[in-house]
């Protein structure tokens, strides 16, 4: 999976959103060039690298909200949109992206009198709140609550969305919120810190 890829899936899966940092083209295209860089760098050959001298790439919400802005919207699954990014401190995310809830609804089709989706839906913000651990190139999202529209919710609706939105041919029945995910590129750890990340490779 290429780094493009994992950065989009991770999106689906957690809801990640950037509250309130301001967008820019420059800023976007800043990023966009530093996963270049990293994809090239994941690229190289271990032995090429010099021992203990890990590549350190630094990114800030600015960037990642501007990237999300200008560059993600033609690779995301249709019905979800405006996905921001809030990194709160060295664990801690807080997420709002806007998803269509009627599509979901109407890929259920459970037959069911009583059916929660049946009485939500139109294009609605969800926000998730979580702790990510990436080390030793693996990531996983532990989440802590969920909103629709202010309306906490149980994780098992946040699941739902996730299965629906992170269909793909490999994974026809998506992916598990709490899934461990291997990180592309080489890259072996993500430190975040209030308002920005750095990826070590």
């Amino acid at each position: 999976m290429t780094l493009r890829a994992t950065t989009l899936t991770l999106i689906v899966a957690f809801g990640l959103s950037l509250e309130g940092a301001a967008v820019s083209k420059q800023q976007a295209d800043s990023l966009a060039k530093k996963i270049t860089q990293i994809e090239q760098q994941g690229q190289s050959a271990p032995k090429t690298r010099a021992p203990g001298a890990p590549r350190r790439t630094s990114m800030s919400e600015g960037e990642v909200n501007s990237w999300f802005a200008y560059h993600a919207p033609p690779l995301l699954p249709k019905g979800l949109t405006e996905p921001r990014l809030t990194i709160v401190d060295t664990r801690k995310v807080v997420g709002v992206a806007t998803v269509d809830l009627d599509a979901i609804a109407k890929s259920r089709q459970s037959g069911r009198t009583f059916d929660i989706w049946n009485l939500i839906g139109g294009r609605v913000p969800v926000t998730v709140t979580g702790l990510v651990n990436a080390h030793d190139g693996r990531v996983r999202f532990n989440l802590e609550s969920a909103e629709v529209s202010g309306i906490p919710v149980p994780a098992r609706l946040v699941q739902e969305m996730v299965d629906y939105y992170s269909r793909t041919p490999e994974r026809p029945n998506g992916l598990r919120l709490d899934d461990e995910f291997a990180l592309p590129a080489g890259i072996r750890d993500i430190e975040l810190s209030p308002g920005a990340a750095v990826v070590v490779q």
